[in-house]
C-alpha cells in the first residue's frame, strides 16, 4: 500500500502591499514624488497592471489622476512608473522552506512494515504445504485493489483536514475489504481443482482481515503500533529458521499478531470517531476550545495546505493557512456538507494501480512457478526486496518535489528548469535502483535456497522498480490514471502470454518491463517538464 505524498500546512500570503503616505510639502512634479514613495512597491512589479492594480486599491480613481498628475488613467500612470524606476525582485526573508521534507526514518519504517508480513509465509509453511495458489493470489490481489481505493479515500478526507470523516471511511472500507478478499478466495477455492484449496482459502482470509487491519493503522499514521503487533509473527518466523516449532504454536503466534493488528485499529478509530456525548456538550458547559488539526504528510495537493479548525462537534472548516474565527458551538448537531465530499469514483484510478503494479510483483516473484516450467522456484528474495524498497522509494519522491521546487525557484528560464529538474529526476531514479539492487542481493545471498540473480533477473527486477517509482511519481502529481493504464496493460499482456504459453516467462518479463519503464518514464519527462505542473 502506498499513500498519497502530501504537503503539510504553509503560510499564504495574498493580501496587497500598503502604500506609503504621501509626505509634506510639494514636489515640482508631482509623479516624481510618487515615484520616490512607490519605488519599492513598483521595483518588485513584474508588469504595469499590477502597479494600476495597487493604485486603484489605495482609492486613486482616474479623476484624481487627471487633476494630480495630469495623466489620463491609472494605467497610463502605471506604465510610466514602471518605466521610471528598474526591477528589483527581493528575495524572500530567511532560508525558503522545504514543503516536502519528510523524515528518512519514518519512511523506512513504512518500508519495514510493508515487508513484515511476508514473514507469515516462512512461519506458516506447514499450514500451507501442498495449499493451492489460487485462493492466495486472489485474496491478496482482492486485497491490494480495495485497500488501494479506499485508503485513498481516507487519505481524500485528511487532505480536506476532516479526520473524522477518514476514519468513518477506513471504519467502513475495512471490514467490507476484507469480507470481499474472503469472499473471492472462497470462489477460488471452490472453482480450483486439486487438494489444499480450502486451507489456503483460510489463509487468504486471516490474510484479509489483516491487510484491512494495517490499512486503518497506516492511514492514519500509526505505523509504530502496527510494527508492535507484527513483533510475535516477526520472532516466530526467525525462531522458524533455526528450529522446527510445532504447528500449534506457529498458529497460535500468527494469530496473535493478527489479532493485536485488529485490535489496535479497532481502538484507533474509536479515538478518531467522537461518541454521542463529545458530540453535543451539555447544556450550560463551556465550550471547548477548538483544536487545531495538522493534515499528516505523506502525497500532495495544493488545497490541501491549510490549517482546519475542528470543534467538539466533530464539525471543521478550511482556513487556507491563517485561523478564522469558527462559529459559537451548537448543541444541536450540524450535518455534514456533503458537497465538498471527496468523489468515490476519484479513487477507482488508484484501485487500478495496485491491481496492475500487485500483478508484475506477483509475476516478479512467481513467473516461473506460474508458467509450471522444471525445476521453477519461488523468487522470494525479489518480491522482499520491491516490497522493502517503498520506503526509501516514499523519501526519495518527497525528495523529487523538495528538489523540482527548488529548481523552480533557481531558474530563470523554462529550459534551465527542465534541466534541472531532469537532473534531480535522474538522481533519485539512482538513488531507488541502488537501494534495490543492495536489497536484492542481500535478499539472495542470505535467503535459503534462493535462485541466482542473473543478468536476465536482474534486469527485469530493475525495470520493475522504475515501472514502480515512476508510476508513483506520476500518481503524487495527480496523473493516476496515466500511470494505471500502462500497469494494467503490462499487466495484461503478462497475464494472456502466461495463459498463451507464448515465449518464456523470463523473456516475457523483461520485454514487458522494458516497455511498461520507456512509457512511464516519457510520460515523467513530458508531464514535469512544465513548471505548472510543480506549483504548490
Amino acid at each position: 500500500m502506498s499513500g498519497p505524498l502530501w504537503q503539510g500546512p504553509g503560510q499564504q500570503v495574498d493580501t496587497l502591499p500598503v502604500l506609503p503616505r504621501q509626505r509634506g510639502g510639494r514636489a515640482a512634479d508631482p509623479l516624481d514624488e510618487l515615484a520616490v514613495r512607490l519605488e519599492e512597491v513598483v521595483a518588485a512589479a513584474v508588469h504595469p497592471d499590477e502597479i494600476a492594480a495597487i493604485l486603484e486599491s489605495d482609492g486613486m480613481t482616474d479623476d484624481h489622476i487627471r487633476l494630480t498628475y495630469g495623466r489620463e488613467d491609472s494605467f497610463t500612470l502605471a506604465e510610466e512608473l514602471y518605466a521610471r524606476i528598474p526591477r528589483r525582485y527581493p528575495e524572500p526573508p530567511g532560508p525558503p522552506v522545504d514543503p516536502w521534507h519528510v523524515g528518512l526514518l519514518g519512511c523506512l519504517l513504512r518500508g519495514l512494515v510493508f515487508a513484515l508480513p511476508g514473514l507469515a509465509y516462512v512461519l506458516g509453511a506447514p499450514l500451507l504445504r501442498g495449499a493451492g495458489l489460487a485462493p492466495l493470489l486472489a485474496g491478496a490481489l482482492t486485497g491490494w485493489v480495495w485497500n488501494q481505493a479506499f485508503s485513498h479515500r481516507a487519505y481524500s478526507w485528511l487532505g480536506l483536514g476532516d479526520r473524522e470523516a477518514a476514519a468513518r471511511a477506513l471504519l467502513t472500507g475495512a471490514p467490507a475489504g476484507a469480507l470481499l478478499g474472503s469472499a473471492t478466495a472462497a470462489i477460488a477455492a471452490t472453482v480450483s481443482s486439486g487438494p489444499g484449496q480450502w486451507p489456503a482459502a483460510a489463509f487468504a482470509s486471516a490474510q484479509a482481515l489483516y491487510l484491512a487491519a494495517a490499512t486503518v493503522l497506516l492511514v492514519l499514521g500509526r505505523e509504530r503500533a502496527l510494527l508492535c503487533a507484527l513483533l510475535p509473527m516477526t520472532a516466530g518466523a526467525a525462531l522458524a529458521l533455526s528450529y522446527d516449532l510445532a504447528v500449534p504454536l506457529r498458529t497460535g503466534l500468527l494469530l496473535l499478531s493478527l489479532v493485536c493488528a485488529v485490535v489496535l485499529a479497532g481502538a484507533t478509530l474509536a479515538r478518531c470517531i467522537p461518541g454521542p456525548r463529545e458530540r453535543q456538550p451539555s447544556a450550560g458547559a463551556s465550550p471547548r476550545t477548538p483544536l487545531l488539526n495538522w493534515p499528516r504528510r505523506g502525497l500532495p495537493s495544493p488545497s490541501r495546505a491549510g490549517l482546519t479548525a475542528v470543534g467538539p462537534d466533530g464539525s471543521s472548516r478550511r482556513t487556507g493557512g491563517e485561523i478564522q474565527p469558527v462559529r459559537p458551538w451548537s448543541t444541536r448537531p450540524r450535518r455534514r456538507d456533503t458537497r465538498a465530499a471527496p468523489r468515490i469514483a476519484a479513487s477507482l484510478p488508484y484501485g487500478l494501480f495496485g491491481l496492475g503494479t500487485g500483478v508484475l510483483v506477483l509475476y516478479t516473484a512467481l513467473g516461473d512457478v506460474l508458467a509450471g516450467g522444471p525445476g521453477a522456484v519461488v523468487s522470494a528474495p525479489s518480491a522482499v526486496a520491491l516490497t522493502l524498497s517503498m520506503g526509501p522509494a516514499e523519501w526519495l519522491l518527497h525528495r523529487f518535489r523538495g528538489g523540482s521546487l527548488a529548481g523552480l525557484r533557481a531558474s530563470t528560464t523554462s529550459r534551465a528548469f527542465r534541466r534541472g529538474a531532469a537532473a534531480v529526476l535522474a538522481e533519485c531514479l539512482a538513488g531507488y535502483l541502488t537501494v534495490l539492487f543492495v536489497l536484492a542481493v542481500a535478499g539472495t545471498v542470505l535467503w535459503p535456497d534462493a535462485p541466482a540473480l542473473g543478468g536476465g533477473r536482474l534486469a527485469t527486477l530493475l525495470l520493475i522498480g522504475t515501472v514502480l517509482w515512476t508510476g508513483l511519481l506520476l500518481q503524487s502529481f495527480g496523473a493516476v490514471l496515466r500511470a494505471a493504464a500502462v500497469c494494467m496493460a503490462a499487466a495484461l499482456a503478462q497475464a494472456l502470454a502466461l495463459l498463451t504459453g507464448t515465449g518464456g516467462p523470463g523473456l516475457v518479463g523483461l520485454v514487458v518491463a522494458a516497455v511498461a519503464a520507456a512509457l512511464l518514464a516519457g510520460m515523467v519527462c513530458v508531464l514535469l517538464g512544465r513548471a505548472s505542473a510543480h506549483r504548490v
